[in-house]
């Protein structure tokens, strides 16, 4: 079973992607889908309705999506082996910034928007850092010098990416995607899966249920207003 993540801020068309994906392999290869989102998502229901897919979702609630998907994934690959799945599809709700849901033995895709503004994946991180290939849709929206500069911009973060431009609505340009799908290894061993970044060391006492405001009545890791010289408070 081929296993392929999904992630990008919210927005950018990632379900229309999942959708492409889907469509594309329908008559070739079962997918199944899990969605991981915050408070609320639909996507598991459309697309077991439009394409008779195993389909599920879960809500991480309290957790990060990305933290909640590590936590998740060996039950959901028993799930969606037990589906008869060739390829698992996980679409992440992509929320926190910081953190990125890529794991070994999978192919990472991040979606971007590219009416989301110039710089916009400079600020991503991780997200786009880690992923195998970044599918940049709207594209049809912008001049060909803003196409130019947000694909510099992504080959910033990212040197290495591989870089598809699309309107995923129509799928337009997604052939070099499919056949990157296609070529992509079946999971060797799941118990050897692990996520590709380091993910972030900082739980704040914020995180935990304090709730009241200013540096002086939290520990741990803090951030200050004016100079971030002083980045922890043991006491």
């Amino acid at each position: 079973m081929k296993l392929v993540i999904i992630a990008g801020p919210p927005s950018a068309g990632k379900t229309a992607v999942t959708r492409q994906i889907i469509r594309h392999f329908l008559e070739k290869k079962k997918s199944a889908f899990l969605k991981i989102d915050v408070v609320r998502a639909f996507e598991d229901e459309e697309l077991s309705t439009e394409f008779g897919i195993p389909a599920r979702k879960i809500y991480s609630g309290d957790l990060c999506p990305d933290h909640t998907g590590v936590m998740v994934l060996k039950d959901a690959l028993v799930w969606a082996e037990g589906e008869g799945a060739d390829i698992f599809i996980i679409e992440s709700a992509g929320l926190c910034l910081r953190c990125s849901p890529y794991v070994t033995q999978s192919l990472g895709i991040v979606v971007l928007s590219a009416v989301s503004g110039m710089n916009s994946p400079l600020k991503m991180g991780p997200m786009i850092a880690l992923a195998d290939v970044a599918v940049i849709t709207k594209t049809d929206l912008v001049s060909q010098s803003e196409k130019e500069v947000f694909r510099e911009k992504t080959k910033e973060v990212a040197p290495a990416i591989d870089i598809i431009e699309t309107n995923a609505i129509q799928g337009t340009g997604l052939r070099y995607l499919m056949r990157s799908i296609d070529e992509l290894a079946d999971i060797a061993n799941k118990d050897t899966i692990v996520l590709r970044g380091v993910p972030p060391l900082g739980v704040c006492t914020i995180c935990v249920g304090k709730r009241e405001i200013g540096w002086q009545n939290h520990f741990g890791v803090i951030r200050k207003l004016d100079g971030a010289d002083e980045l922890f408070r043991g006491d």
